[in-house]
């Protein structure tokens, strides 16, 4: 098992603090601060706006070219605001942490194809820094080879639940892997993905029909409003509450994650979508 560098805890420590947009705001700010300051020094940092009611957001966008600049780019996100009452280190500083891990490792060794690497804001709302996002792209022309979503990635457990009975058969009663959830049209890359990531952590796929509708679990994160306006999209994830007992509890800290799996995700997540 693969051992999490001091730079990945440091910023795992950063990010999992309260920082929820009404319960802490003052949390929010220092994350995203955090977060612009550690990808702005890998490159140019593009912030997206967007007014949700009440609400303004913050996107931070960083474009890196990757060794062919003309493929259509990867579009690599995660969260950086909070649940509500909840330290939120797996949900979602663990996703957050990896992106800033991949930022760093992919600017200074790049990617196959352009990688936009983004973290989002008001997940937690709704996914609402994702949808406007996605309409702004889609209203753009904008193409993407795919749009993944690091959601939930650091917990592993010896029980595993699942949104339906029959799945047990097919993945087992362990949680100890990490999901690839995409739809349909991207069955061609989950096969891909899901083999060079399961040479550094055990990998389980679940392609799933018209956007996650008939399993509403599936759809609990950023990937759903691009599988709604017609992109490719994929959830990495450890599966959330069918699996973490924490989730969206003070009691999701860092001491609860297992960090050598972490690890181990995130040198999958480098090899097999930095190969795309």
């Amino acid at each position: 098992m693969a051992t999490l560098s001091p730079r990945c805890l440091q910023n795992l420590e950063a990010l999992a603090i309260p920082r929820h947009a009404r319960w802490d705001p003052m949390g929010l700010m220092a994350v995203r601060s955090y977060v612009r300051e550690q990808l702005s020094a890998l490159g140019e940092l593009e912030e997206h706006h967007f007014s949700s009611g009440i609400d303004e957001g913050f996107n931070f966008i960083l474009k890196l070219p990757g060794r062919n600049p003309n493929r259509r780019p990867l579009l690599v996100g995660a969260h950086y605001d909070g649940p509500l009452h909840s330290i939120g280190a797996d949900d979602n500083a663990s996703g957050m942490a990896a992106l800033l891990e991949l930022a760093r490792r992919w600017s200074s060794n790049p990617p196959k194809r352009p990688v936009w690497l983004v973290a989002f804001d008001q997940e937690e709302w709704g996914m609402l820094g994702s949808a406007a996002l996605a309409d702004h792209l889609k209203t753009e022309g904008q193409r993407l080879k795919l749009m993944v979503s690091l959601e939930m990635l650091a917990f592993t457990a010896d029980n595993q639940e699942y949104p339906h009975p029959a799945m047990r058969k097919l993945y087992g009663d362990r949680g100890d892997f990490i999901a690839l959830v995409a739809n349909a049209s991207a069955g061609l890359m989950l096969t891909q993905l899901t083999h060079a990531m399961g040479k550094h952590v055990s990998t389980k796929a679940l392609p799933v029909p018209r956007a996650g509708r008939y399993v509403p679990d599936v759809r609990l994160s950023d990937h759903s409003p691009f599988w709604d306006r017609g992109y490719n999209a994929l959830m990495v994830t450890d599966t959330s509450f069918l699996r973490n007992p924490n989730y969206h509890q003070m009691s999701d800290t860092i001491d609860t994650l297992d960090l050598p799996f972490f690890a181990s995700v995130i040198d999958g997540l480098d090899s097999a979508f930095g190969g795309l």
